[in-house]
């Protein structure tokens, strides 16, 4: 299962496709920060640039929005109009067992999704701007339980220049169809969606694929799918299913060291994380406030932690692994690491590498 992940992750070998091809194969990149999508398409195609990326999001070509699981992806446009109507009750469920919902009980929701819609179309809007003008017309209530009112249901998409490399600051939020032009739809089908998680992801169990898709029922699709799908049990007997014609190369299949961003998909795909990583490193990897750590992946599975150091001339890419790691090894990650600094720090004319030590 973990050749199979890596390979369809164009994580074996980089892809000479196209960053829209990538991010469609990928059903979309975790962008829960701006950085970690540009390192997620760098680490996995042959040819990547930083400004490849930037022009897609500000020609509108990507966008990115809320989808799987109820948090921030980059995804192409063309996948949005799709996947946000096949999503939506991922979102009213999400809101519905909200505070937020509970603070605007008894209210016509309708009115306030009506008004939100009427102040996006006029220009976009930040979370606290759209909350307070929402708030001018229902005073009595909570500015921010009013902005999620909306942003639940309706199909909002983020403004650059946030989202796009090294920017951050306040979000703004335009409505799809003014940013994108045109309606949004048809809606994917749950079939279509589940088909493309495993050609990405897959084996995949059930429950993996809920967890990575915040769907309800998607045994029935499973079952409804059929002989479209090949079965398997993992060492625990744990029935996987895949799409056939998807590669599942062999175990023992060697693979390069790579460096992911934060919030990579592959980690947070699965209800059971084994394939990757395991239960002790994922410890360490995910933190108690909701942040998933830059890793490093050696023969395949999370080895080690990264991250880049910036002062003055030099960018430093500081390697903190979890085990002793070989000389080999050592030098493949300081070889790919000189690599990414020259994508992600180009500016700085000083490059460096360096290990902690083990911990």
């Amino acid at each position: 299962m973990n050749r199979a992940l890596l390979q369809r992750q164009f994580l074996t070998e980089r892809t000479p496709l196209g960053v829209p091809e990538v991010v469609e194969h990928l059903v979309g990149l975790q962008a829960q920060a701006s950085n970690p999508p540009y390192v997620g398409l760098w680490t996995r195609m042959a040819r990547f640039q930083l400004e490849d990326l930037t022009r897609l999001y500000t020609s509108r070509r990507v966008v990115r929005a809320t989808l799987m699981r109820g948090t921030q992806h980059l995804v192409t446009a063309r996948d949005f109009r799709g996947l946000r109507p096949m999503l939506q009750p991922v979102m009213d469920r999400a809101f519905n067992q909200s505070p937020y919902a509970r603070a605007l009980s008894g209210l016509e929701l309708a009115e306030v999704v009506a008004e939100g819609r009427r102040l996006l179309e006029v220009e976009p809007l930040s979370n606290v701007e759209l909350g307070r003008r929402l708030q001018a017309r229902w005073p009595e209530r909570a500015a921010r339980a009013l902005c999620f009112a909306v942003r639940n249901a309706e199909s909002l998409v983020t403004v650059p220049p946030f989202g796009t490399w090294g920017v951050g600051g306040e979000v703004e939020f335009a409505r799809a169809e003014t940013w994108l032009g045109g309606q949004m739809g048809p809606a994917f089908s749950e079939d279509e969606v589940v088909l493309r998680y495993l050609r990405a992801f897959g084996p995949a169990s059930v429950k993996d694929v809920q967890t990575w898709s915040g769907l309800r029922g998607v045994a029935e699709v499973v079952a409804r799918l059929g002989t479209r799908l090949r079965t398997f049990r993992d060492e625990s007997g744990v029935e996987l299913f895949d799409v056939p014609d998807a590669p599942r190369p062999d175990g023992d299949s060697p693979v390069p060291v790579r460096f992911l961003p934060e919030f990579d998909n592959v980690l947070l795909a699965y209800a059971d994380r084994a394939r990757i990583i395991s239960e002790e490193h994922r410890r360490r990897v995910f933190t108690i406030n909701g942040i998933v750590r830059a890793t490093v992946l050696v023969d395949g599975f999370v080895r080690g932690m990264w991250r880049v150091e910036r002062e003055k001339t030099r960018a430093t890419l500081c390697i903190e692994p979890f085990a002793s790691i070989s000389r080999a090894d050592r030098e493949a990650l300081t070889d790919e690491a000189l690599r990414l600094l020259a994508c992600v720090a180009s500016a700085f004319p000083t490059h460096d590498v360096r290990f902690a030590r083990v911990s």
